[in-house]
């Protein structure tokens, strides 16, 4: 009988080890320099997914130089590895071209999606004392588009397009004191990307009064990227829509992941968006509607997800 008992008490101990074991997912996540917009949003994500799990998913929050460096670890890393990236680059990065020709690897083509997070978007931002409510009314103005980002390559590729190429004059004023700089009359507008809604733009709205240009439909296509409405009273002052353009984000891990661990992920996450809208409005610009951002494949654990969640996919999703 005593034999008995200590064979159950260990058997019991050893289930209870084990149940712990499994239950508790720790999952890193990749994703941009410390002082982005897009790193607190990682963060937020791991204290949603440690709130929506009761502390059985922990994510640990890594810091990276970019969405290339993001794509490349993706090579070496196991099964508890999320990262985000636009999902271009991965595109680029299975086909080995642009900045990963010559550096193909047969775990690029492991890549899965998990969820859309809110998008690169574009804003051009213009003071409502210079009077200018589209392209053609920036000739001639003072214009910041800031060094080295992804919104300054941008605003220079889209001044090019639309026949503002040497038209106007930029400021050499960091991004980081746009606002500062549009108050006491520096420039008249300046470039930005970034999620919806931008902090520097909440606070050029409310402080001096702005004007956020739209793209017709005929830009847009110029240049190529993916269209984006900004819902009007996003901004003060801003009544109307704002149509813009956008580059798409997305969570990506690899066929590594367990399918239960991606489905576990991918529901916290979709579960918990409305009250990390609650803390950070960008969140309130992701919906149903930014899936179709996703063009590879999703993993099996968070197809799952969408399909008892009522999500429509494509059939290159699945």
């Amino acid at each position: 009988m005593k034999k008995a008992i200590l064979s159950l008490a260990l058997a019991t101990t050893l289930a209870l080890g084990s149940g712990y074991a499994a239950a508790e997912t720790r999952i890193t996540y990749k994703s941009a320099k410390s002082t982005s917009s897009y790193y607190q949003m990682a963060v937020q994500i791991a204290e949603a997914m440690k709130a929506a799990s009761d502390g059985d998913i922990i994510v640990t929050v890594e810091e990276s130089q970019g969405s290339v460096q993001n794509v490349m670890e993706a090579r070496a890393r196991g099964g508890d590895y999320v990262f985000t990236t636009p999902p271009v680059l991965v595109r680029l990065a299975q086909g080995g071209k642009a900045m990963f020709e010559g550096k193909s690897d047969p775990k690029f083509d492991e890549i899965r999606a998990l969820f859309p997070i809110p998008s690169l978007t574009m804003h051009f931002v213009m003071s409502e004392e210079s009077g200018v409510t589209d392209f053609a009314g920036m000739e001639g103005k003072t214009i910041l588009l800031g060094k080295g980002s992804f919104g300054a390559r941008e605003g220079e590729k889209y001044l090019k397009l639309f026949g503002l190429d040497g038209k106007v004059d930029l400021a050499e004023v960091e991004l980081s004191n746009a606002v500062a700089a549009l108050k006491n009359g520096q420039i008249d507008g300046f470039v930005t990307a970034g999620s919806f809604p931008a902090p520097n733009v909440i606070e050029a709205a409310a402080s001096t009064g702005v004007n956020v240009i739209s793209l017709n439909d005929d830009q847009i296509a110029e240049t190529k990227r993916t269209k984006l409405v900004i819902p009007g009273g996003t901004y003060a002052g801003q009544t109307e829509d704002i149509v813009t353009t956008s580059l798409p984000v997305v969570a990506f891990t690899t066929s590594a992941m367990s399918d239960d661990t991606a489905y576990e992920l991918t529901k916290s996450y979709w579960e918990q968006k409305d009250a990390m809208g609650s803390a950070a409005p960008w969140w309130n610009g992701v919906d149903t509607g930014l899936m179709s951002n996703i063009t590879g494949k999703i993993h099996p654990g968070a197809v799952r997800y969408y399909e008892e969640a009522g999500f429509e996919l494509t059939p290159e999703q699945q």
